[in-house]
């Protein structure tokens, strides 16, 4: 009975631990503010939003970093060529055309990609993927931005406009290809000399002497 009443008398403090506070309660570790946040994905939350416009995201990092589209911050600076960014992931992939760094490797034919976007894009060469298809005739595409291209021709949306003849186009590379009917450029073939003012139809010239068309 006496040590149960020296045990609850003693003056000595409990030995603080990584899981315990100073209260005595159990600490929030950081694994498990880690999970709380990786929860988010799955279940769609966004506790923080713009005052702004409205936008809803995760974190409050997020956010801050959101916000600096608003304000027009650019908090990193490129020390190679001055140019500013407001976020820092944009900040570090600019880093990588002056370093040269190609994190990114395709697994089917070891190229390098400084960006996971560009290695994305890279595999459907291997897959022969066309993801993007055409809500009007129903060709597919194996980029976004070809769809657009094409999509335009249907809707007759104008994207350029060539500033010698005035000229509207509908796709964005149909400038460079017109503005060589400009220049005088032309595609000569290395086999028979035949000029031909497009490289398409050289490409497909080509395919006679290879034996790929009769």
């Amino acid at each position: 009975m006496e040590e149960k009443q020296q045990e609850i008398t003693t003056d000595e403090k409990p030995t603080l631990t990584k899981k315990t506070s100073s209260h005595g309660k159990p600490r929030k570790s950081k694994s498990r503010c880690n999970f709380s946040l990786h929860m988010r994905i799955h279940t769609g939350e966004r506790l923080y939003s713009c005052p702004l416009c409205g936008k809803s995201c995760r974190q409050n990092g997020n956010l801050e970093a959101h916000m600096r589209t608003h304000t027009g911050e650019r908090s990193f600076i490129c020390t190679q060529c001055g140019k500013g960014f407001s976020q820092k992931q944009n900040f570090t992939i600019h880093m990588r055309i002056h370093t040269g760094e190609k994190p990114y490797t395709c697994t089917e034919c070891g190229k390098r990609f400084p960006h996971k976007g560009s290695l994305k894009h890279h595999m459907i060469s291997h897959t022969g993927e066309k993801p993007f298809a055409c809500a009007h005739c129903g060709k597919s595409f194996t980029t976004k931005a070809r769809l657009m291209n094409h999509t335009n021709g249907h809707t007759g949306t104008i994207v350029s406009t060539c500033d010698q003849c005035g000229k509207s186009l509908t796709c964005k590379d149909s400038i460079k290809q017109h503005m060589k009917i400009h220049s005088g450029e032309r595609f000569r073939c290395s086999e028979c000399g035949k000029v031909f003012k497009h490289k398409r139809s050289l490409i497909n010239h080509m395919k006679l002497h290879n034996g790929e068309k009769k």
